[in-house]
This record gives structure tokens, C-alpha cells and sequence, in this order.
């Protein structure tokens, strides 16, 4: 008898029960944020519903879905990662930093100030990721030209600013930083 069949012979079986499917989980620990973290998690969680909705962490945005507009940015192991696309068991063992692990002790990143004093943000759906992306850039070339700028944050969409205040906001931090790089 296949599974299908003993499935709904079973079913057949216990009329007032209403089947419900097996989820497997698996019990992960990493570094969020700079905190150890352990969770049990359903093995076909995303990053992203993880981070909103099992720890509340919302700073990271829900946009497309499908990894194209940089609006779920997150690090991982300080790499730019589409938290939408990324299951949730694979950060065992490792990093995650988001939005909320940016500011440190109560002050903003100098990318925080930056977006806002040259105008970085506007409607705020895309400006995590944007300074998720651009302080992975910045941790990889302290001082990079406009174009190196573009090139790498091509992979966040916005649909505010035209782009030339977030070029503005993190040459801002790029040379707010800079003195810290030479250390």
C-alpha cells in the first residue's frame, strides 16, 4: 500500500481529526547581532521570516521575495546576504548581523548618520539593506570610487531618492571612516 493510500486510510479512521503535516525542525546556534543565539527552527524557514517574525527583529524589510531589491539585506559573516533567500538552518554556526546590530551602545553607525544627514532614505523600506550593503563595502574597500560605489550597491532598488543622496550618504561615511581604516 503506498503512503498516499495508508495516509488517507488513516485519515478515513479518525473522522474528527483534522491531518496535520509533519514539520521537521532543526536546532541551530549563531552570533546574531553580536549575541549567541540558539533556536529551533522549521527546516524550510527563511532567514527573513525568522528574523521578523520568530525574534521580532522587523528592521529587515519583506519586499520582492525573490532576491532582486536589496530590501533584506542582512550579513553573513559579514557578507551581503538576501535574508529571502536564505534558509534559515544555513546560518548555524555562523554571524548575522542586520539593521538593529549597527548602532552600537546607542549611537548610530556613521552610515546611519550619514543617510541622514545627505538624505540617504526617504520612504525607509529599502534603507536597511542599503546600509547593510554599503557597510559590507566599505569593510572591503574603505575608500571606493563612485563607481565601485554603483557597482556594488547595484543589487539595491530604490524607489525614492534617484540614488545620488545614498552615493552622497556613504562617501559621507566612507570618509568618516577613513581615519578609523588607517589604524
Amino acid at each position: 500500500m503506498s503512503l498516499c493510500m495508508q495516509a488517507a486510510t488513516y485519515l478515513a479512521g479518525a473522522p474528527n481529526t483534522i491531518a496535520q503535516p509533519l514539520v521537521y525542525t532543526t536546532r541551530i546556534s549563531f552570533t546574531l547581532n553580536g549575541r549567541d543565539t540558539e533556536l529551533e527552527v522549521p527546516n524550510h524557514h527563511l532567514l527573513l521570516e525568522t528574523l521578523r517574525r520568530t525574534l521580532d527583529l522587523t528592521g529587515t524589510k519583506d519586499s520582492c521575495g525573490i532576491g532582486v531589491c536589496g530590501a533584506c539585506t542582512v550579513l553573513l559573516d559579514g557578507e551581503p546576504v538576501s535574508a529571502c533567500l536564505t534558509p534559515t538552518v544555513f546560518v548555524n554556526g555562523h554571524a548575522v548581523e542586520t539593521i538593529e546590530g549597527v548602532a552600537q551602545e546607542g549611537l548610530l553607525h556613521p552610515l546611519q548618520q550619514a543617510f541622514i544627514d545627505h538624505g540617504g532614505f526617504q520612504c525607509g523600506i529599502c534603507t536597511p539593506g542599503q546600509i547593510m550593503s554599503a557597510k559590507a563595502l566599505l569593510a572591503a574597500n574603505p575608500r571606493p570610487s563612485v563607481d565601485e560605489i554603483k557597482a556594488w550597491m547595484m543589487g539595491n532598488l530604490c524607489r525614492c531618492t534617484g540614488y545620488y543622496a545614498i552615493l552622497e550618504s556613504i562617501q559621507a561615511a566612507a570618509a568618516a571612516l577613513a581615519p578609523r581604516a588607517q589604524c
